[in-house]
């Protein structure tokens, strides 16, 4: 089964390889780095958009099926988050989205983010690391190490597949 994943981000790569992995057999998983066609850093429902912009555009190769995933961020009920949008394309057009957990980010990374900056530029900073989102990201960073970035994703996925597995149920028709 091939699964093409639009980043050549390895934690992204290595997330869906194991959330493929819980549900099928002989996974091989390609990073192939495309536009989002949404900011560097996404907010509210363009996170949806920009996860699904990725997965259409991987759609022009062959595989069995298309991922992308974008991370994002977001103000709700007055607290400021980040999260992970996964969308998920069969060889059909079949498609499915899922989302991480929210993180919770202090009111100042968030206003760092609303000014511009990228979330894994504003890690950077804080661990006074570099290139920490091919790391264990903001979650490992906030959670002192307890979910890092790939596990984050695991589940998104994992839970994005799922209409995948029930197929004859989600494509029964609307209400």
């Amino acid at each position: 089964m091939k699964i093409l994943v639009a980043s050549k981000n390895p934690v992204k790569i290595e997330a869906a390889r194991e959330a493929f992995s819980s549900y099928f057999e002989n996974v091989v998983v390609e990073g192939i780095s495309v536009k989002s066609g949404v900011s560097d850093q996404p907010f509210d429902w363009d996170t949806f958009k920009g996860a699904k912009n990725r997965a259409l555009s991987l759609r022009e190769k062959t595989a069995d099926y298309y991922v992308g995933m974008e991370g994002g961020a977001a103000k709700l009920q007055g607290q400021y988050f980040t999260f992970g949008v996964f969308c998920i394309i069969d060889k059909s057009g079949f498609e499915s989205f899922g989302s991480s957990p929210l993180l919770p980010l202090p009111k100042w990374v968030f206003s760092e983010l609303r000014s511009g900056k990228e979330l894994g530029t504003v890690m950077d900073e804080i661990m006074g690391d570099t290139n920490t989102k091919q790391k264990g990201g903001a979650p490992a960073f906030f959670t002192n190490g307890v979910v890092d970035r790939k596990s984050f994703y695991i589940q998104g996925l994992q839970l994005a597949l799922s209409p995948f597995l029930k197929k004859d149920l989600y494509e029964k028709g609307t209400f």
